[in-house]
C-alpha cells in the first residue's frame, strides 16, 4: 500500500469564480431567480436528465432555488453571462469531500441560450480550477448512462472514463445506471491549461466560431 503525504482540505469557501466569458456567483434566489426564471420559462427538455422538472412557476422555481442555497455539502452557483451579467443557468459543486480531495460538477443547469457557448464550457473550467488551487486531488463528472451529450461533454472537457455503476439510482421512477468520468489533479495542469488555450479570444473568428476544438486542443496539450 502506498503511503501518501496527505492533509485533509478544508470545505471549499463561497466566492465568486470569475472568467472571461461567464463569472460563477453563489446562487442567491433574491438575486437571480428573475433572470433564471426568464431564461429557462418554456424549456422543459433542459430538465430531461436532471432529477427533477422545469419547475411550472417562478414561484415554484424560486422555492427550489432557496432549497439549494440551503443544502449543505455543496455550493451552487448561478452561472452569468459577462456581456449582459444576467444569470443563463445554474450549477453545483458537489460531492465534496475534503477528508479525500473529492470534488464534482453537477446539478448543470443551462438554458438553450447558455448551451454550446464558450461560457458554458468555462463554468466547468472555473469549478475544476478552484477545487484544484485549494489542493483537492479528485474532479468528477456523473451522468446517466443514456445520456449520450453528457458522456461525449465530459470526454471533450478532458474526464477520463472510469466505469459504470449499474443500478446506481432510481431517477425519475426510471433505472439509471451512472457513468462515472474524473479529472486527477496530477492530470489538470494540462487539462486547465487546454481549456484556457481554446477559450482564448485568438481561438475564435470575427463570428464567434471556434478555430480549433477543445478535443483537438486536448490532444496537443497532452490532455487526451
Amino acid at each position: 500500500m502506498m503511503t501518501l503525504d496527505w492533509t485533509p482540505r478544508t470545505f471549499p469557501p463561497t466566492k465568486v469564480l470569475q472568467g472571461r466569458y461567464c463569472r460563477l456567483e453563489p446562487l442567491d434566489p433574491a438575486r437571480h431567480l428573475d433572470d433564471i426564471w426568464q431564461a429557462m420559462a418554456g424549456h422543459a427538455s433542459v430538465w430531461d436528465w436532471l432529477p427533477a422538472t422545469l419547475p411550472p412557476s417562478r414561484e415554484v422555481y424560486g422555492e427550489l432555488l432557496t432549497m439549494m442555497a440551503g443544502k449543505a455539502g455543496i455550493i451552487p452557483f448561478a452561472v452569468i453571462d459577462e456581456a449582459d451579467g444576467k444569470a443563463k443557468g445554474h450549477l453545483w459543486m458537489m460531492e465534496i469531500r475534503p477528508e479525500h480531495g473529492v470534488f464534482e460538477v453537477g446539478w448543470i443547469t443551462y438554458s438553450p441560450s447558455m448551451q454550446r457557448t464558450r461560457m458554458a464550457t468555462e463554468a466547468v473550467y472555473l469549478v475544476g480550477d478552484y477545487g484544484f488551487s485549494l489542493g483537492y486531488r479528485r474532479y468528477e463528472w456523473k451522468c446517466n448512462n443514456l445520456n449520450e451529450p453528457s458522456k461525449r461533454a465530459a470526454l471533450r472537457f478532458g474526464f477520463q472514463y472510469e466505469g459504470l455503476f449499474r443500478q446506481h439510482q432510481v431517477v425519475k421512477g426510471a433505472n439509471r445506471d451512472t457513468a462515472w468520468f474524473s479529472i486527477l489533479d496530477s492530470e489538470w495542469p494540462q487539462v486547465g491549461q487546454a481549456f484556457r488555450n481554446w477559450l482564448a479570444p485568438e481561438n475564435f473568428d470575427a463570428q464567434g466560431q471556434q478555430k480549433t476544438s477543445l478535443a483537438d486542443v486536448m490532444k496537443t496539450a497532452g490532455a487526451a
